[in-house]
């Protein structure tokens, strides 16, 4: 009998555990799709319902005689090259999007942006639901946790 209440302990163990890993699902977005970064494409509303969020990618594929320029908002908007804040033309270029808010891309050769080569996102923070049965305040974690009265922290 023992044993068998060990078994559906361990059963119940295995699964509280299974509930706690949450996957982390990071996402490579084809700019453009299989038409790639080329002038004349409505990046935006390539762009327009995909939820980006932190960790994800941004792929990049075009021919020789373009860039991938991170740029500032205003520089996006006004299709100003030459304050980028990173720039790429290697054909193939992966970015990963680090932070959350909005990130702007665009051509830095002369005429392309104003020809549609530019691209706003705006990147979520990454989510990470807490399992059932975790509370969700740090005060309840604190206080249901047998080593907070242990604790010789004060704040």
């Amino acid at each position: 009998m023992a044993s068998s209440g060990s078994g559906v302990a361990m059963a119940c163990l295995v699964l509280a555990m299974s509930c706690m890993v949450v996957p982390s699902r990071q996402v490579v977005f084809t700019v453009g799709e299989s038409t790639g970064w080329i002038p004349g494409v409505d990046y935006n509303a390539w762009a327009k319902g995909k939820n980006f969020t932190v960790g994800d990618s941004l792929l990049f594929n075009y021919p020789s005689a373009h860039t991938v320029d991170e740029v500032f908002e205003n520089d996006y908007n006004t299709c100003t090259a030459g304050n980028a804040i990173s720039t790429d033309n290697s054909g193939s270029t992966r970015i990963r999007l680090l932070t959350a808010g909005p990130h702007y891309f665009m051509c830095g050769v002369v005429g392309h942006c104003g020809q549609g080569m530019k691209l706003a996102v705006n990147v979520a923070a990454k989510s990470t639901p807490l399992p059932s049965g975790i509370p969700s305040t740090p005060a309840t974690l604190a206080a249901s946790s047998p080593s907070a009265s242990n604790s010789s922290t004060h704040l």
